[in-house]
């Protein structure tokens, strides 16, 4: 039977339909909103991943170009590899919903959501959210929600729901948000220095909205009559759980006390095998039991030292960061290099400067275009000790590059002051928490090391969290068991203005306003902290860019000019390309990128550009070429690729009877410009100018004979008037 629910949001009617489509999941539902249509489904396996010690949830998100009405691009029109955009939904999908499952489940759970009509301006992503929700509250499967998820942006001061793509552009402060009716399950904030107080504000304005999103979800739950199913969750057995708790409980609180990471989990490992072995005969063939109770106990530990003691296993004090090191410069043929270590966790980043021409095409579901500022990351088994096979970057890899480049966009230059493209790549070198916060602050100092004129360093830093019951302690600068055993890793990014990106996710069934607005003040002081470190390094940007990089000009010309650049079939801009070594890159707007390895070959194509495009005037004087010559007249190019007539009768004071008697293919001459014809073409005349009233007798003579005017370098440079305006040197260009 199908049922559905709505609301309206935005001034637009809402939609949540289940029953039509998809029935053989245990939970299926059409999401409508304006001419945007979501399948979302939630299907559950029947049995246990018996060897599983986690939850298998999997969230994909589907695109498929038929939504928006496209063929796909390149030569596999299938599909292939799911875009960044699409992983970056599917964490985002993830993250509010995961700690929402029992804990212990282990049976497998996927949700995929995939987008069947869409309007491209409007993004999809916090309708997925929505709609896995819908999915998972209207099936049999053990989800404690629902949940809702709204976008928020800041315009000329106004908080908006569910903005277009158009209004996003135009936004100060974009924040998704997913929550419960009152508590707060995940938050993804991109700004341009935005106080705390902004973001408070804008979870404030959202939570409205998201309310209503959960009451329509459970009138839906309510109409289709959903029963939860019972399904086994799996607990470590109470009798090892105590006889481990009994028997090392007070060696593992002491194991882990140990500043150093590989200390500890060294004094760890040993005595895990010493628990095991002493209880192997009480609990024969168990010892996968025995760890997972291990593991139990360690948590319970390192919560009791937070909780109790406001101690923390290295020994640091709850908002103390650890040591700090940056340097720059590392590398030398790198046009921009930083390594940035704090305590055990260190990244380097290398930064790349490329022509515009070399940006990321982008072409998804939403928006077409182009990208020249990316940030990479990569994740290499050795930085935390481990072996294993390198892969192509996964879903976290590409989360976490994700991040620390919205971090950082508010401050990288516009393509008019600064026209490079810019590739960030940032290695893990250590990891012991925190590696995507480390890599903003390393791409911070590798941009400024570069000269690139950021408007403000970026600093970032993770806030944990440990709970037991009411009582949390909030923890800065997480590291390694404090991420794996605590409950929330809130990662803040930002200047000393503001902030400028925010990822948060939770183990909890949700974070209060107040644990909220004490994370962001946290937030705050270390990373202000942490930027005091960083400008120890390098305080600003470098006045001038390395050696090493390509040189960028920029000439701004009218449109209407761009097909005087390009030419018939592209001779003219390829021309100019062989001749200087530079590449031009030609934007719809007028701008002309010329990017040039040294800074000469750049200037030179920065000149014949502007005098490809520059408007003459009459009266000018030119030194031309002679690059045609008809019965009527010779063609002379004054500027490269611009040419005027010099008719018969402007060739010499004279009478003129074949043109060829006064210049010939080849030669070069001084002309002047003459009125206009209506169509705008060029006339140029020779009179007076080119024709020697003084000099040698020979060059006269010659001149009288129809041999045209002298050849030479002396006495012709000499002649040269001194009004001349602008010239077009051929030994420059040629």
């Amino acid at each position: 039977m199908v049922q559905n629910v709505k609301t309206e949001l935005d001034g637009r009617t809402l939609t949540i339909e289940t029953g039509k489509v998809a029935n053989q999941a245990n939970g299926a539902v059409l999401v409508t909103f304006g001419d945007t249509v979501l399948l979302a489904t939630a299907t559950m396996s029947k049995k246990p991943r018996e060897a599983a010690d986690f939850f298998p949830l999997t969230c994909d998100y589907e695109e498929r170009k038929y939504a928006v009405g496209k063929i796909p691009g390149g030569f596999v029109k299938r599909g292939g590899r799911p875009s960044d955009k699409a992983v970056l939904t599917s964490r985002l999908i993830d993250r509010p919903i995961r700690p929402l499952f029992p804990d212990g489940l282990r049976h497998e759970v996927q949700v995929v959501t995939m987008p069947l009509s869409m309007e491209p301006a409007n993004p999809s992503d916090a309708l997925a959210i929505l709609a896995a929700s819908a999915a998972l509250t209207v099936s049999d499967i053990p989800f404690q929600g629902p949940i809702g998820a709204v976008r928020v942006c800041r315009i000329e001061g106004e908080f908006v729901i569910n903005p277009s793509l158009e209004q996003i552009g135009v936004s100060d402060f974009e924040m998704m948000l997913a929550a419960t009716k009152d508590r707060v399950m995940t938050i993804e904030v991109e700004a341009k220095q935005v106080s705390e107080d902004v973001v408070a504000a804008a979870m404030d304005f959202a939570f409205p909205v998201i309310g209503e999103m959960v009451r329509i979800q459970e009138d839906l739950a309510e109409m289709v009559g959903t029963v939860k199913a019972v399904v086994p969750v799996h607990e470590v057995d109470e009798e090892v759980l105590s006889a481990v708790r009994a028997g090392a409980g007070t060696e593992i609180a002491q194991a882990i006390k140990q500043p150093d990471k590989i200390a500890r989990h060294d004094a760890m490992a040993e005595l895990e095998e010493q628990i095991v072995s002493r209880l192997a005969e009480q609990f024969p063939d168990r010892e996968k039991e025995l760890g997972e109770a291990i593991d139990k106990v360690l948590k319970e530990e390192v919560r009791k030292l937070v909780l109790n003691e406001s101690v923390r296993t290295d020994g640091r004090k709850l908002d103390e960061i650890r040591p700090l090191s940056c340097d720059v410069a590392m590398l030398p043929r790198v046009h921009g290099s930083a390594l940035f270590t704090r305590g055990r966790t260190q990244v380097l980043t290398a930064l790349t400067l490329g022509s515009m021409d070399e940006s990321q095409k982008i072409d998804n579901l939403e928006e077409d275009g182009e990208k020249r500022f990316m940030h990479f990351y990569n994740f290499p088994p050795y930085s935390v000790g481990e072996t294993r096979p390198m892969r192509a970057p996964g879903r976290r890899e590409v989360g976490h590059g994700a991040l620390a480049e919205k971090a950082l966009r508010a401050v990288i230059p516009s393509d008019v002051d600064f026209p490079y493209t810019m590739i960030l790549t940032s290695e893990v070198l250590e990891s012991s928490g925190s590696t995507s916060m480390a890599s903003a602050c390393a791409c911070t100092l590798a941009l400024m090391d570069a000269g690139v004129q950021i408007t403000a360093p970026v600093a970032g830093i993770s806030i944990g969290m440990m709970t037991a019951g009411d009582k949390y302690a909030l923890l800065t600068d997480i590291a390694d068991l404090e991420d794996f055993k605590g409950d929330m890793d809130f990662k803040v990014a930002g200047t000393r203005e503001g902030v400028t990106a925010i990822q948060m996710d939770t183990k909890t069934n949700g974070l209060s306003m107040q644990i909220v607005r004490e994370t962001l003040e946290a937030a705050k002081v270390a990373r202000h902290k942490i930027l005091d470190t960083m400008e120890q390094a390098i305080a600003q940007p470098r006045e001038s860019l390395s050696q090493y990089a390509p040189r960028v000009f920029v000439v701004i010309i009218h449109p209407d000019k761009i097909g005087d650049i390009i030419g018939p079939g592209g001779k003219i801009i390829k021309k100019i390309e062989a001749d200087t070594g530079a590449k031009l890159d030609i934007e719809q707007d007028g701008r002309v990128f010329i990017t040039c390895v040294e800074a000469e070959g750049g200037e030179r194509a920065k000149k014949m550009v502007e005098d490809l495009t520059r408007e003459v005037s009459v009266g000018e004087t030119y030194l031309g070429r002679v690059t045609r010559v008809e019965r009527y007249g010779c063609f002379v190019e004054i500027l490269p690729g611009r040419e005027g007539l010099v008719h018969i009768s402007e060739l010499a004071s004279r009478r003129v009877e074949r043109v060829e008697d006064v210049v010939r293919l080849g030669d070069e001459v001084m002309v002047k410009i003459l009125p206009f014809e209506d169509e705008g073409k060029i006339k140029l005349t020779i009179k007076g100018i080119s024709e020697p009233s003084s000099g040698p007798p020979e060059d006269r003579q010659r001149y009288d004979r129809g041999g045209g005017p002298p050849r030479g370098d002396g006495p012709r440079d000499d002649r040269r008037p001194d009004s001349v305006s602008a010239r077009f040197r051929p030994k420059q260009s040629r």
